[in-house]
C-alpha cells in the first residue's frame, strides 16, 4: 500500500538526467533517501549505508534492482529534483491523507537551516517558512526564502498552496500585513496576528482598547514554574468594532486580543510584558490563550526537533538544490514517525527503524495513511 502511495504522490518528479546515462532510477533514489532520513541517516554516505543494509528488502520491493549507488549519486540526483515540483508533491500528500477539521489551527513560523550558505559566502543561508498542524504536529507545507526578511513575500506563496478552509491561521509580528490578511480570508480562513509597534497608529489604537484592563486587578492567572523561574500568563479579548472602522484595510477584524505575561527569574527584577493581537475570527480568553500558547510551541514542537533530533542545524548539504529538498525530506520523515503510534521519541523511533525494515514498514503505512485533526 505505501509503495502505490509513495509513487501516486512523488513517482510524477521530472529526472533531470541524461536517460541514456541513467542506471537508477530517480523513484529508487527518492525512495532509498527517504526511508534512510526516516532511520535517522543525516548524509549522503549514511543514505547509501542504509539501503546497503537493507538491499533485500528494498528489491523485494522492486527497487535497486542494479544494486545501491554510491554516495554522490544519491547527492546529484536528489540535489537536482525541482524544489517547487518537489513541494507540490509534499502538499498534496498532505492534503490527501490530513483531514482538518473545522477551527483547526495551523502556525506559520520561519526558520533559517544555518549550515546551508554555500562555503565562503554566508549571505546564502537559506530560510524555510512552514505551515503546521498545531493539532496534531505534522508540517503541511513549506517555502524556501534567501533571508527572513523575505518571509513578508513567502508567506502569501504558501498560503496559495494550502487548503485552509475554516482554519485559524497564526503569524507572528513579521507576517502582520493586510496582503497576508486578505489572503487568508479570501481562502476562507482566520487570521490571528501579533501587533508590534511598527504597525503604529494601529498599534496604539489596540494597546488604548486595552487600557482598563491593564488597570483591573490581576486575575486568572496561571502559573508555570520550572528552572528557577515562575511565569504567569493572562488574557483579555475585546471586540474590534470601533478599532475595524478606524482601520478598514483590515478585513473582517472582529477580535482584540491582549496577552499579560508575568516572569520572576531568580536573582533579577520580575517583568511584565504586554503582547497585543488582532484576529478575523470572534475568539473567547481561552481560544486566545490557546491559540497563542500553540503558536509558541512551534519551537518546541517543530524546530527543536529538527535541530536537536535530526541534526538539521548542523547539516552541510549546500549544493544545487540540496539543502531545501533535504530540508523537505525531514519533514516528511518527522510527519511519518509522528503519525506512527507507537510509544517512544522520533530518536528511539529513527533508531527502531534503522534496525528493523518491519517498523520501517510501520511508519510508512502510518504515514501514507490518513490522519484527522
Amino acid at each position: 500500500m505505501y509503495i502505490e502511495a509513495f509513487t501516486t504522490h512523488f513517482g510524477d518528479l521530472a529526472d533531470t538526467r541524461q536517460s541514456a546515462k541513467v542506471t537508477y532510477p530517480l523513484e529508487d533514489i527518492l525512495f532509498i533517501t527517504l526511508c534512510g532520513v526516516v532511520a535517522g541517516a543525516e548524509g549522503w554516505s549514511e543514505i547509501r549505508d542504509y539501503a546497503d543494509g537493507h538491499i533485500d528488502w528494498f528489491q523485494q520491493h522492486g527497487y535497486l534492482r542494479e544494486g545501491v549507488p554510491v554516495d554522490d549519486t544519491i547527492a546529484r540526483t536528489i540535489s537536482r529534483i525541482d524544489p517547487e515540483q518537489f513541494r507540490a508533491c509534499f502538499i498534496n500528500w498532505m492534503q490527501a491523507v490530513h483531514e482538518s477539521t473545522e477551527g483547526q489551527m495551523i502556525a506559520i513560523d520561519g526558520k533559517t537551516l544555518r549550515s546551508s550558505y554555500q562555503r565562503g559566502d554566508r549571505q546564502s543561508t537559506i530560510h524555510m517558512v512552514n505551515a503546521f498542524a498545531c493539532a496534531n504536529q505534522v508540517v503541511l507545507g513549506q517555502i524556501k526564502t534567501s533571508e527572513k526578511s523575505n518571509e513578508i513575500t513567502a508567506i502569501p506563496e504558501l498560503i496559495q498552496l494550502l487548503d485552509i478552509q475554516d482554519t485559524l491561521v497564526s503569524i507572528d509580528a513579521m507576517g502582520c500585513q493586510t496582503r497576508i490578511a486578505e489572503e487568508i480570508v479570501e481562502q476562507g480562513g482566520d487570521y490571528l496576528f501579533t501587533l508590534k509597534r511598527n504597525h503604529g497608529k494601529l498599534f496604539k489604537a489596540v494597546e488604548h482598547a486595552f487600557s482598563e484592563a491593564r488597570k483591573a486587578p490581576l486575575g486568572g492567572l496561571s502559573f508555570e514554574q520550572k528552572h528557577g523561574r515562575i511565569d504567569a500568563r493572562i488574557y483579555h479579548v475585546l471586540s474590534a468594532e470601533v478599532v475595524s472602522k478606524a482601520f478598514p484595510g483590515w478585513p473582517e477584524l472582529k477580535t482584540l486580543g491582549m496577552s499579560m505575561s508575568f516572569r520572576q527569574q531568580r536573582g533579577k527584577a520580575p517583568k511584565l510584558t504586554y503582547r497585543y493581537h488582532i484576529s478575523s475570527a470572534t475568539l473567547t480568553e481561552q481560544q486566545l490563550a490557546e491559540a497563542v500558547r500553540s503558536h509558541w510551541a512551534v519551537e518546541n514542537s517543530l524546530h527543536w526537533v529538527l535541530d536537536v533530533s535530526m541534526g538539521e542545524d548542523d547539516c552541510q548539504i549546500h549544493q544545487n538544490h540540496g539543502a531545501e529538498n533535504w530540508s523537505m525530506l525531514r519533514h516528511l520523515a518527522l510527519n511519518m514517525l509522528r503519525a506512527e503510534s507507537s510509544k517512544g521519541s522520533i530518536p528511539a523511533k529513527q533508531k527502531r527503524a534503522w534496525m528493523k525494515a518491519s517498523y520501517l514498514e510501520a511508519v510508512l503505512t502510518a504515514g501514507f495513511s490518513r490522519m484527522v485533526n
